[in-house]
């Protein structure tokens, strides 16, 4: 899953980044309103972690443009301000959760995938593709009897994959959620993770899932 973070205060943007990115997350970092205004137009996301107290365009600013144009991408406001007037003007404003600082960074994956359920309509932490099932917080992948055992960035291709089973994924569609917006369409990586997950998804079993349809991208279906 890909998520934008509109924090200038690099420390914290770091720490988050880091965290997030250890769990899967590809993640595009703004320093300020502006640029995070321009990311949420340019790029889709599928959640935006933002702050109200930003240089150029503040946070409230910038979550009015984005719910002028997106009503769908869930936004957790994550501030310094805390009082009930702050919360309430957020949360009124558009965005679907509010979180103070200081943090834990346990609660605000949490809150994270919570908010990636409730977008994919599921309210379970596991999804489930023919023997194939992924826990999102455990990080655990079991193929049957057999637990597989993945990178970070394997983990977001599954993940993805299995948000969007039977369904051609093409490879712009692929970059755009598992990658950043530092990543070269030109080089073949995702062909070759993808490989790396074949490998380790469907060697062994008598039943492939993941299938190249070519010219267009990949899509992960069972039997026909």
């Amino acid at each position: 899953m890909r998520v934008l973070l509109v924090e200038d205060d690099g420390k914290v943007a770091r720490f988050i980044r880091n965290g997030l990115r250890e769990e899967g997350f590809a993640v595009d970092v703004a320093e300020d309103g502006r640029q995070g205004l321009d990311f949420a137009r340019d790029f889709e996301y599928d959640v935006i972690v933002l702050d109200i107290l930003l240089p150029k365009l503040d946070g409230i600013s910038v979550l009015k443009a984005i719910r002028k144009d997106d009503p769908q991408t869930p936004i957790l406001i994550l501030t310094a301000m805390d009082t009930v007037e702050d919360k309430i003007r957020g949360l009124n404003k558009g965005a679907d959760d509010y979180l103070t600082k200081p943090f834990a960074f346990e609660e605000l994956l949490a809150r994270i995938h919570a908010l990636l359920r409730r977008k994919y309509r599921t309210a379970s932490t596991l999804l489930r593709f023919e023997n194939l099932q992924m826990n999102l917080v455990t990080h655990r992948v079991i193929r049957g009897d057999r637990e597989i055992q993945l990178t970070p960035k394997e983990f977001a291709l599954l993940e993805f994959f299995l948000q969007n089973p039977n369904k051609i994924l093409t490879r712009t569609m692929i970059a755009e959620h598992v990658w950043d917006y530092h990543f070269d369409s030109e080089t073949n990586v995702i062909d070759v993770y993808v490989n790396y997950l074949r490998n380790k998804i469907d060697r062994g079993f008598p039943v492939e899932l993941i299938h190249t349809i070519r010219g267009m991208g990949y899509i992960l279906k069972g039997k026909s």
